[in-house]
């Protein structure tokens, strides 16, 4: 996030059962220019970057940056989360925190995604108290609706960007009952 007020970036790494969230380095390179020319995990965000463009572009360590964790099993990377404010993107998100989630497709259907948001979104509402999420990706991509479903987004609307239905949902901030 651009602004975390009081909240240290970065945090200590986060573990799960079988997972770490930390801070990219000089080893997620190749990890990272893979997640970024994948045609399936690009299927939904306009289509891969090619290759040796991204190979030209990244600098020897992926960008360190407020609100990206690299979703990291066993020391190597499978996908990496965010966390942002900086969502200039979608009018709908401005100003509020948006998670955003990108996996190898490697690492499908083995729950890391739900596993590695879920610890992300518990970081964050231990951060930032009362903060709600919210979320958004194309209808058709039906198996990241059901993911943010799981992690208790509702949907909020739904409209046309980027030459596709567009799904936005909200994850209402836990009160102190909860």
């Amino acid at each position: 996030m651009t602004d975390l007020g009081p909240v240290a970036w970065p945090p200590a790494p986060i573990r799960t059962e079988r997972l770490a969230l930390r801070e990219p380095d000089a080893r997620d390179r190749a990890a990272v220019i893979e997640l970024l020319a994948s045609p399936e995990v690009s299927t939904y965000l306009g289509g891969p970057r090619p290759r040796d463009e991204l190979e030209r572009e990244m600098p020897a360590a992926p960008s360190r940056r407020p609100g990206l964790f690299i979703v990291d099993v066993d020391g190597a990377m499978i996908g990496q989360i965010t966390l942002t404010r900086e969502s200039g993107h979608l009018p709908q998100a401005a100003g509020r925190a948006e998670l955003g989630y990108l996996f190898l497709p490697q690492a499908w259907g083995r729950g890391y995604a739900a596993e590695a948001c879920a610890a992300a979104l518990n970081w964050f509402g231990a951060a930032l108290p009362g903060e709600p999420v919210v979320l958004a990706t194309q209808t058709a991509n039906v198996r990241s609706i059901r993911l943010a479903a799981k992690l208790g987004f509702i949907e909020a609307e739904r409209f046309e960007a980027y030459g596709a239905e567009q799904w936005f949902g909200e994850r209402p901030s836990p009160t102190p009952s909860d």
